[in-house]
């Protein structure tokens, strides 16, 4: 209505001035009959009036189009009246959708040439890679102690690679089930005994057994390796226990992982989360991408567990994962 109004404001205003005009003229002109002119301005009005009403019953569903916003994209496809108007403008909607459509189909094409590409690639780096371990893993010349840390940190980087690509397909890529909080902690752990080993930083674990959350195991293992891995970064060489905890609070399962490394500025807490976003602490570790929990909180919120960060420079960072669902296996 409101809309409606708007646009004929001026066609109202230019009807009211036009019809007091031409009374205004004959009472110059000396016509003095004034009820007779003002019956006629009255005709004037309805006739105005009427067509108002017409034209805004005829219009009811285009003006509705044009203020309210739209639920789905479906919904602008959805035909507004039969006047010529709502008809020009359902035809320039629908062909603006199959536009978007297109376009759509494509990006989604590229999407998934592109995760396949990168699925292929990292697959085929991890042979070579797997080659070279066998070759060094008996060695014990210093040099060959090196190729088999940096081949360590080239897994992990493809494996980030990886996860990444398939985020963007999450909902094809995942099962939830119980799994146990205990084994998934075991396995991250031996996943980076060289890498706690080598930067002289020791586990200690503390999570109950026969706890049973419900999550997808292989992507809360990626969300876990992440965190245990930034953990051990930025406690590196202080001979410091990284702690891995659970607890039940409030019907939630909490996993608790704590370091005593540099801890995270004040400014830079509110954007760890960001994409790229590496602050202070990623100027001084070069190896930072900024890309980790930017992925870890990603994952959490399409397996809709919490995520929460605390920490203080020079004291540590303790990292929380709160799961709502579990079961305790007696």
């Amino acid at each position: 209505m409101k809309l409606f109004f708007k646009e004929h404001f001026l066609l109202i205003l230019l009807q009211i001035f036009q019809l007091t005009l031409i009374v205004l003229i004959y009472w110059l002109d000396g016509y003095e009959n004034l009820l007779t002119a003002l019956y006629s301005v009255f005709i004037g009005l309805c006739i105005l009036s009427v067509y108002l009403i017409y034209r805004y019953v005829s219009h009811k569903s285009f003006y509705r189009r044009l203020t309210k916003p739209l639920d789905t994209l479906d919904e602008s496809i959805k035909k507004t009246g039969y006047s010529p108007l709502s008809e020009a403008l359902d035809e320039l909607l629908q062909g603006q959708y199959r536009h978007y459509q297109e376009q759509l189909k494509a990006w989604e094409r590229n999407r998934n040439e592109h995760m396949t590409f990168m699925n292929q690639w990292v697959h085929q780096m991890k042979t070579p890679l797997s080659v070279i371990e066998l070759i060094v893993q008996d060695e014990d010349d210093p040099r060959f102690t090196s190729i088999r840390e940096e081949v360590d940190r080239v897994h992990k980087g493809l494996e980030t690679v990886l996860y990444a690509a398939r985020l963007g397909a999450f909902e094809h890529d995942f099962q939830v089930e119980q799994v146990s909080l205990l084994s998934i902690v075991d396995k991250v752990i031996h996943e980076n005994k060289r890498l706690f080993i080598r930067s002289f930083v020791y586990p200690e674990v503390k999570v109950e057994e026969g706890l049973n959350v419900e999550t997808d195991a292989k992507w809360l293992t990626f969300v876990l390796s992440q965190i245990v891995i930034n953990a051990i970064k930025y406690s590196e060489g202080s001979n410091k226990k990284i702690t891995v905890s659970s607890g039940v609070k409030d019907k939630e399962v909490i996993l608790e992982v704590q370091d005593l490394g540099v801890g995270i500025p004040a400014a830079d807490l509110r954007r760890v989360f960001e994409p790229f976003y590496t602050g202070e602490n990623g100027r001084k570790f070069r190896e930072s991408t900024g890309m980790g929990l930017y992925l870890v909180k990603e994952v959490c919120e399409h397996l809709g567990h919490l995520i929460e960060l605390e920490s203080e420079v020079g004291v540590g960072t303790t990292v929380r994962l709160k799961f709502s669902s579990y079961v305790r296996n007696v």
